[in-house]
């Protein structure tokens, strides 16, 4: 059952269609959607597959969990509706960024398996990869680099996806990258392989 409140209105198409921008930019759109724990390196690693495929001459963008919420999902929380919408949000954008002919690298926790599948559904064939940012939850938690888990241990933090709430990872991605035994280097490098290997960088 759709949600949407809007009506009488009505899709309008340019005259510069997606071809004619990957075109231009020497690459196929896409959004690599990284998914793990918090920890896990999900930002560190899209960061830095943003920086290896501009220094490409590939045009790329990170949406980062934090960074949205300080702007497009200032009002949503951590609840399970809450992060349901907001993943639904960000995926709306980033299929926009992948019409736009742009490598969008996603860097949410987005937790739940349906949430994934709705965001991956809403994208054509081929436009939608799921990293699986794959590090235990000892090992994420032994690097805790915002001190967040141990917030989320004293009770000070609810809803903490590996604590007090749940992650479920992936059961089909694209690509795994397990960073406990593979450097920030070597997990952009395995990244850059599926891209070149699966035809979105054509320059």
């Amino acid at each position: 059952m759709s949600d949407a409140k809007s009506t009488n209105i009505t899709w309008h198409a340019g005259h510069v269609g997606r071809r004619d921008r990957e075109a231009l930019l020497g690459q196929r759109g896409a959004t690599l959607w990284l998914t793990g724990l918090s920890g896990s390196g999900k930002s560190t690693i899209a960061v830095a597959a943003e920086h290896a495929l501009v220094e490409r001459g590939h045009l790329a963008y990170v949406l980062d969990g934090d960074n949205v919420r300080h702007g497009l999902n200032k009002n949503l929380g951590f609840s399970p509706a809450d992060r349901t919408e907001n993943i639904r949000r960000i995926a709306e954008v980033a299929k926009l960024f992948t019409d736009c002919g742009v490598i969008v690298l996603t860097s949410f926790i987005s937790p739940y398996r349906a949430d994934r599948d709705a965001a991956r559904a809403i994208f054509a064939s081929g436009d939608f990869v799921e990293v699986f940012v794959d590090a235990s939850l000892e090992t994420c938690e032994a690097r805790d680099p915002k001190g967040l888990y141990k917030k989320a241990r004293a009770g000070e933090i609810p809803e903490f996806t590996g604590i007090s709430a749940p992650y479920e990872p992936p059961e089909r991605p694209e690509l795994v990258l397990d960073t406990a035994a593979l450097s920030v280097e070597a997990s952009v490098a395995a990244l850059l392989r599926h891209l070149e290997a699966n035809g979105y960088l054509k320059r």
